[in-house]
């Protein structure tokens, strides 16, 4: 396969303003490609909360930018890096960089470092819940038995030890206090803090759980956010539901594209190309109001090689993510097959949020194949920006292979897939040169072009036109 370097970030700078697109999202999204750090994990800090030692973690961070930019990435999507308890999701205060990670002066370097190359940098908002140890909610200094601000938070109705009141949790975690949404003081803090570290430099927001936040606080806090910073990129964490009536009710840019997720590496593993084909078609729906953030992996899911019963499927589930629509995310780690099971427990995250080296020669030899398909593939993209807002059209579905035209704009590609490990004769309708893979054409530039695909194989295809 002929190796293809990603093109330089577009001429407009992360500082520089923009428009929105006619999706709602700021225009530079189109060009958007997240590597997404988590980064306690990526620093070796202990998240037990035993631990408190610095790592430098935003410096370190810092250092891989350069690798970030060779793989094509055009932002660095940051998991947590506000103080907190333990694992950054019990946030204490969200004004402060957590000492384990850094400060204010390792969060501007951070910053101006990024754009200086091109990069955007994307924050992650825990604003569901706090941690126990907030001040609004860590017990009063005069051991009262309500939080400083019981109005922040959400009682049960019931009381623990010592008759102190209880209060809701996000989804059973004790740790975690839900905030009081309906409190017009809690929406005044988050739109605080979301414009404050836009105006450090941030240029977008993730907004964790967002599924689990009442719709109409959204709509209240993002408008007021937007008024400073229109050009902020805002996407939800959402697993489940209706998303674009999430969207629409929110005003949120995008949320999370979890159906697809599932859909990739569940048809590979189960050769059953129809589960993927069905979820291309939802996802062409969703498409028609808003750009879903895409991924094969991130923090809270088992690594896809872990994940994929079939090492060279691998090559499959990265050709998707990279050949239709919407804004892709690739998780730190496996762009070099980094592998990783998620397990329900105390602790569990820890195998899918490992530390990283302290340079890229200190990785392992046989990632490096990996990462070069992701730069050859992330490099395709780079050059047909309209696959940002692209439809995908089934041509010939079977279990085991799938062609589907993606198109948008005016433009178009085919991409074709062999799960099977045969060779396997694809029908490619005017398909004239190979963009990507491995293939050969049989009539190449007619109705009756075929691609011909060794076992495992696949192939982006460009019409004879192009």
């Amino acid at each position: 396969m002929t190796t293809h370097r990603p093109p330089p970030p577009p001429a407009s700078s992360p500082s520089s303003a923009s428009s929105a697109s006619p999706t709602g999202e700021p225009d530079w999204v189109r060009h958007a490609i997240w590597w997404h750090v988590y980064p306690l994990g990526f620093a070796g800090a202990d998240t037990t909360g035993a631990d408190r030692r610095p790592t430098r973690g935003l410096a370190r961070i810092a250092d891989w930018l350069d690798y970030a930019v060779r793989l094509g990435a055009s932002g660095l999507a940051l998991g947590p890096i506000f103080a907190s308890s333990t694992h950054g999701y019990d946030t204490v205060d969200h004004f402060r960089i957590d000492p384990r990670l850094g400060d204010d002066a390792d969060f501007d370097d951070l910053v101006a470092r990024a754009h200086r190359r091109g990069l955007r940098i994307l924050l992650d908002g825990v604003f569901n819940h706090v941690g126990r140890e907030h001040p609004a909610f860590a017990a009063s200094p005069d051991g009262g038995d309500a939080p400083p601000r019981p109005d922040w938070f959400v009682p049960t109705g019931g009381t623990g030890p010592g008759g102190r009141p209880e209060y809701a949790t996000f989804e059973g975690h004790g740790s975690l206090v839900t905030l009081r949404h309906a409190n017009p003081a809690v929406a005044d803090h988050v739109t605080e803090i979301m414009t404050h570290w836009l105006d450090r430099g941030a240029d977008g927001w993730r907004l964790d759980a967002a599924y689990a936040v009442p719709a109409d606080f959204w709509a209240q806090v993002l408008p007021r956010v937007r008024r400073a910073h229109p050009d902020a990129y805002l996407v939800g964490e959402v697993i489940h539901g209706d998303y674009p009536d999430i969207v629409r009710r929110t005003g949120l840019d995008a949320v999370t594209q979890y159906e697809l997720w599932k859909a990739i590496w569940s048809s590979l593993n189960d050769a059953n190309l129809f589960e993927l084909a069905w979820a291309l078609g939802r996802h062409d729906g969703f498409l028609d109001s808003f750009v879903p953030l895409t991924f094969v992996g991130n923090h809270d899911v088992t690594r896809l090689a872990s994940r994929l019963r079939e090492p060279r499927h691998l090559a499959h589930a990265l050709v998707v993510l990279c050949t239709v629509g919407g804004t892709p995310s690739v998780y730190y780690g496996d762009e070099q097959a980094f592998v990783g099971v998620k397990e329900d427990r105390v602790g569990g995250d820890d195998a899918v949020r490992p530390a990283f080296p302290v340079g890229p020669a200190a990785l392992a030899p046989y990632g490096w194949p990996i990462y070069r398909l992701h730069q050859d593939l992330i490099g395709l993209r780079r050059r047909h920006p309209w696959l940002h807002t692209a439809r995908t059209r089934p041509l010939h579905l079977t279990n085991e292979q799938l062609v589907y035209e993606t198109s948008a704009e005016g433009q178009r590609l085919l991409v074709v897939l062999n799960l099977a490990g045969a060779p396997a004769d694809c029908p490619a309708p005017d398909a004239g040169q190979l963009v990507a893979g491995h293939a050969d054409l049989v009539q190449p530039g007619t109705a009756q072009a075929l691609a011909r695909l060794p076992p495992f194989g696949w192939a982006v295809l460009a019409p004879a036109d192009h």
